[in-house]
């Protein structure tokens, strides 16, 4: 059996999620899949970093509310995260990262799984960054080393998006995808639908944590434009940058185009599009689209997201599930653990992780 030693690098509500799923299920886990999970080092911009060999005692940290943990009278802590060094120098098979990243560059967390590849160790992440600006680069790098490199939760959290297009749907060929990838525009848009103006529909879905304090990302489409790269690139094929990608949000849509959409039986929704052309480039935009019943999209409605796949044999394929939350987005990190396992198993990348002389229990 194999037990798989993980840096996870930000301790926010994706990476605590994980250590909540590790404590919980972590024997059911070794029992199902054949493999065990233990925490050897954590890293967070305000709690510090935290290193322990044995493993880290994960129960009483997330007893502790975010806003009073800290590292640093902790054996083993620091005030200080020092990423770089965790990441490079720590025993770790896996770094779990989930930092906060800027969508312009990517950073910190592309030199985060950079530093982890150059390591020789296998990285999950559920950033876009890395992946939609970096992914050709980082999968080199990955080939390079011998390690895997795992973004499922890049896209819609924990709804395997990437997975079935390379798994469930391999032997077909794709021509398209487009979605509705943002939950916090498509709930803005079923609220201006209800009668709500723009300011206050923003303002409710950030009552409600669906939206950022600065919602700019969400109602913009820059966050879809980093998805819509991700599967250009990893579906289809291509090495698009974000200025391939035609990106208009929803701030322009007005009550009286909410109106005009439903009096002809349509709904606005903003999706996400690639569509592969006839001389095998491809066409990439986010934009407002007034969709009519009988599209596949048109029925999701609040911070549910959804891909349709358009296919040569089936036809469309549409697959939709929850779109955020700490605990899905954790499930991503976890079906890149189960990849990376794997991808050892069946000797897809190099050996890594401890073998176990004993039955692990709880």
């Amino acid at each position: 059996m194999r037990r798989y030693d993980l840096a996870l690098i930000g301790f926010g509500g994706v990476n605590r999620a994980l250590a909540a799923l590790i404590v919980e299920r972590g024997e059911q886990l070794f029992e199902e899949l054949g493999f065990a999970l233990r925490v050897v080092a954590i890293t967070d911009l305000r709690a510090g970093s935290l290193v322990d060999a044995d493993g880290v005692d994960l129960a009483p940290l997330l007893a502790t509310t975010p806003d009073e943990l800290a590292f640093a009278d902790m054996k083993g802590g620091s005030r200080d995260p020092r990423n770089e060094w965790v990441i490079r120098e720590v025993q770790a098979d896996i770094v779990a990262e989930a930092t906060f990243t800027n969508p312009a560059d990517g950073e910190p967390a592309v030199s985060h799984v950079r530093w982890a590849l150059e390591a020789g160790k296998h990285v999950c992440t559920t950033n876009k960054g890395p992946v939609a600006l970096h992914g050709r680069e980082l999968r080199e790098l990955a080939a390079q080393h011998g390690v895997s490199f795992e973004f499922e939760g890049a896209v819609l959290s924990g709804t395997p998006v990437l997975r079935t297009a390379r798994r469930l749907l391999s032997g077909l060929r794709i021509t398209g995808v487009e979605g509705i990838m943002n939950g916090t525009s498509n709930f803005v848009l079923g609220r201006l639908e209800d009668g709500a103006d723009f300011e206050a529909a923003v303002s409710e879905a950030q009552d409600l944590g669906y939206a950022e304090a600065d919602p700019t990302a969400d109602v913009e489409g820059h966050d879809v434009q980093l998805k819509v790269m991700i599967l250009a690139n990893e579906v289809l094929g291509a090495d698009l940058r974000r200025e391939d990608v035609v990106c208009r949000g929803i701030s322009g849509i007005t009550t009286v185009d909410i109106k005009d959409a439903a009096d002809k039986g349509l709904r606005w929704k903003l999706v996400g599009s690639v569509t592969r052309r006839a001389d095998g480039g491809v066409d990439a935009r986010v934009e407002p689209v007034a969709l009519s019943a009988d599209h596949p999209l048109v029925g999701v409605s609040g911070p549910v997201n959804a891909v349709a796949f358009r296919t040569d044999l089936l036809g469309t394929v549409t697959i939709s599930g929850p779109g955020a939350g700490p605990i899905e987005t954790a499930y991503a990190l976890l079906s890149d653990i189960i990849a990376i396992h794997h991808a050892q198993a069946n000797g897809a990348a190099a050996s890594s992780g401890h073998v176990l002389e004993e039955t692990v229990h709880g």
